[in-house]
């Protein structure tokens, strides 16, 4: 019998491992984006990935449920999609307690989305996203709000109003545009796909796509901008007061972009996106908008809501660009070195003692020298050492080793809490 071939160490076509280093450095902006909406009375909630099939295929974008979802039936002959976005998820959860849960509710979640798409610099076929959400809140102070957290959870990470700029647009702008110049509500859609699709293709493409939704040589996006210039459109004037609304707040950096379409068929209000305004990241940061009419989906009264979703790797392509990635480490705080075997039972007495005040730290369980247990701290990028054996129980003390720079400090034992906090 032949031997099988080894199995193959690369992951699936599109998705990501995260050793502990990149898991750390994606946990610690899991903490701050966290932290920061936590400030504004949000509360974490979390699902399962996997849903039925049909919560997708009514108000999720067509390109979305035909060419990108992870769809399957199961033993059961159910057909499941893993979660491509998690709007509609929220949507089921509002209506299913709706009785129960105190409005307007705020609340977000962080977790793994899935789509089959061409993987490529910030879009991966499984990546990591976090969606806020105001529930209940049917006026300009919820979409007022959104925008502000959102420029917020990107400011908590040093950013500036000159790093990343808010666009801003209407969807019923746009349907008022396409009824305007006599475009079914079928066409109108599609304009949104075709606007929604605009920085993907090249501009001969789509000048020459919005060919088949002029009327009298005018197409939605045109005539926006014709109403606009006049001032006189009662819709864009509700968009100048939220401009007023955030520039009172302190966000400065929000345009008006009739060009913003957002790829759901689910907005129903304003809808916006935010972009680095470093030309090396082309791609929209966040996104979102308002979404009416998702909840009474599920049966019931219609519950407003807006919202906005954050991918975290576009985020982190941010960071990184601008020099704000948080710094964050895998390794544990201290590496007990053990001069022979009888020590180390001690040496993990002192552990605990030191892992129950909140320090992290492991011991070493191999027979190798106490210079070659440094070498192995170093390789773990453990910042602190120490060697811990009979002489250093019978004075009391030890040598604390900085790894980074190979100094030495000596530390009375029972003062090491203080040493290392």
């Amino acid at each position: 019998m032949s031997e099988k071939e080894p199995l193959t160490t690369e992951p699936y076509k599109g998705v990501h491992d995260y050793y502990p280093q990149d898991w750390a450095t994606v946990s610690a902006v899991f903490d701050t984006i966290r932290a920061t909406l936590r400030t504004y009375g949000y509360e974490e909630y979390q699902a399962s990935p996997l849903e039925r099939a049909e919560l997708y295929e009514s108000k999720t974008s067509e390109e979305i449920v035909s060419q990108q979802t992870y769809t399957f039936t199961d033993r059961g002959d159910r057909r499941v999609t893993l979660r491509p976005e998690m709007t509609p998820t929220l949507a089921r959860m509002i209506a299913a307690r709706r009785r129960d849960i105190p409005f307007p509710a705020r609340w977000f979640s962080i977790g793994n989305r899935f789509r089959y798409e061409r993987p490529q610099k910030g879009r991966s076929r499984e990546f990591y996203q976090a969606d806020v959400d105001l529930v209940g809140l049917g006026d300009a102070r919820g979409e007022a709000e959104v925008v502000v957290v959102a420029a917020k959870v990107l400011r908590a990470f040093g950013a500036t109003g000159e790093d990343f700029v808010i666009r801003v647009n209407s969807r019923a702008l746009v349907n008022q545009a396409g009824a305007s110049l006599g475009l079914s509500t079928e066409e109108t859609t599609a304009y949104l796909g075709l606007l929604d699709r605009k920085d993907k293709m090249p501009a001969e493409e789509f000048e020459s796509a919005r060919e088949a939704f002029r009327r009298n040589g005018t197409d939605p996006l045109e005539l926006i901008l014709a109403r606009t210039d006049e001032a006189t459109d009662a819709e864009y004037a509700k968009v100048l007061d939220l401009l007023s609304q955030w520039e009172a707040r302190g966000i400065t950096n929000v345009v008006f972009d009739p060009t913003i379409a957002r790829g759901f068929l689910y907005y129903t209000g304003l809808i916006f996106e935010v972009f680095d305004t470093n030309k090396e990241n082309p791609r929209a940061l966040l996104g979102g908008g308002r979404y009416d009419g998702l909840v009474a989906l599920f049966g019931g009264e219609q519950i407003p809501a807006v919202g906005f979703a954050i991918g975290i790797e576009t985020l982190v392509d941010f960071l990184t660009t601008h020099n704000l990635l948080p710094v964050s480490s895998a390794a544990p705080t201290l590496f007990i070195g053990v001069p022979g075997a009888d020590d180390s039972a001690p040496a993990q007495a002192l552990a605990d003692t030191l892992r129950e005040a909140g320090i992290s730290a492991i011991v070493y369980s191999g027979t190798k020298s106490l210079g070659d247990q440094i070498k192995e701290a170093v390789r773990r990028t453990t910042p602190y050492f120490l060697a811990y054996g009979e002489e250093e129980r019978a004075s009391g003390s030890v040598k604390v080793k900085h790894l980074a720079d190979s100094t030495e400090e000596v530390c009375e034992v029972a003062g090491l809490v203080e040493f290392l906090t």
